[in-house]
């Protein structure tokens, strides 16, 4: 996501209206957040991983049935 130079500044300016240690967590905050969609990549990437390895077991003939449900 793309953010308007204005928008940067609008949140700068909160962030010089806090006192240092709420600064610290709004830091820890967006480490947190950064971290986590980091985590969500991973975890797609490792169930598209597995997915593909388990096509053979659960596209078969004799499971098919289950698909109509």
């Amino acid at each position: 996501m793309v953010m308007s130079h204005n928008h940067i500044r609008k949140l700068v300016g909160k962030l010089e209206t806090l006192p240092a240690e709420r600064i610290t967590e709004v830091e820890d905050f967006i480490d947190f957040i950064k971290q986590r969609d980091q985590d969500r990549k991973s975890s797609r990437a490792a169930a598209a991983t597995a997915e593909r390895s388990f096509d053979r077991v659960w596209d078969n003939p004799d499971d098919a049935v289950y698909d109509r449900l």
